[in-house]
């Protein structure tokens, strides 16, 4: 795989986050039968030129769950650039005849790398080595932005017990990682670097909470990837179905199966069953396009 890393979109000093995203869009998606086929040139032969391919194809998915971590108020583009690694071992390891597409796969690789860099960024103490406290690390902050516990408040005894129960761990475990985080957590407008001439002070080197306009741009392009698959997906069915199915899904106000019935002349339960049919094999063929 070293052979190819050199290819993909570098991040390096200079590198705008704007900019990173620009140079990924101009990745094509692959096609279920493109993709089946560049894996199996990997798999089979060691194709390089494949292997690159498949990674391109899916740098839009490693920015998209680096997005996730934004919280941790770590820089983007190192997130990304560990998502990259876990993409590319996933690459490595995938095995296209096991019936799911490489995007499913490539999410635990990409999420795992991600982790362990928000991990190993984020205390010089060790946070957790087991399964069970790592998911209590990234568990415990989101828990607690939804109680509205995200400043150094402390948490109730009632609040850990319901915490620990959820997560699965004891109240120890809660209340030490709740510790170790609250502690982390120092204030934001002190100087960013020890120098009397810097004025640029942590808050300014955090990410952003709100959604960017990169991020929306990610998104953007793929409701219009989807939107296209519908639409290929849509010219497979016969007329008659796709009169039913514009009629009753994507027109307002919805035909009722009594304006269908009269219209085509058949029974209520006859377009009942053809909007039936029709929505199956939309979903099986946008399921396989695109999962």
């Amino acid at each position: 795989m070293n052979a190819h890393v050199s290819t993909v979109p570098a991040i390096t000093g200079d590198t705008t986050l704007a900019g990173y995203i620009e140079k990924v869009n101009q990745f094509p998606y692959l096609s279920a039968e493109e993709e089946l086929s560049l894996a199996q040139q990997l798999l089979k032969e060691g194709d390089i030129t494949a292997a690159h391919k498949l990674v391109t194809s899916h740098l839009r998915l490693v920015v998209k769950i680096a997005h996730g971590f934004k919280g941790y108020g770590l820089p983007m583009l190192e997130m990304i650039s560990e998502g990259n690694i876990g993409l590319m071992q996933a690459v490595k390891k995938f095995d296209p005849d096991k019936g799911f597409r490489l995007s499913t796969y490539a999410m635990r690789w990409i999420k795992a790398s991600i982790q362990e860099y928000v991990l190993h960024s984020w205390s010089l103490v060790k946070i957790g080595t087991t399964a069970a406290q790592k998911k209590l690390f990234f568990g415990l902050r989101k828990i607690k932005n939804r109680i509205q516990k995200v400043d150094n408040t402390q948490l109730s005894s009632d609040e850990i017990k319901a915490i620990a129960a959820e997560m699965n761990v004891s109240e120890r475990d809660v209340l030490d990682m709740d510790s170790r985080l609250t502690q982390a957590d120092q204030s934001l407008n002190v100087p960013a670097i020890a120098h009397e001439d810097s004025s640029d002070q942590l808050i300014d080197m955090l990410e952003s909470q709100d959604v960017t306009q990169e991020v929306i741009a990610i998104e953007q392009d793929e409701l219009d990837h989807k939107r296209s698959l519908f639409a290929k997906g849509f010219a497979l069915l016969n007329e008659r179905e796709q009169a039913i199915i514009t009629k009753r899904r994507l027109t307002e106000p919805f035909a009722t199966l009594e304006d269908l019935s009269q219209e085509f002349d058949i029974s209520r339960e006859r377009v009942r069953q053809i909007e039936a049919r029709a929505m199956e094999k939309l979903q099986d063929f946008v399921t396989q396009e695109a999962s």
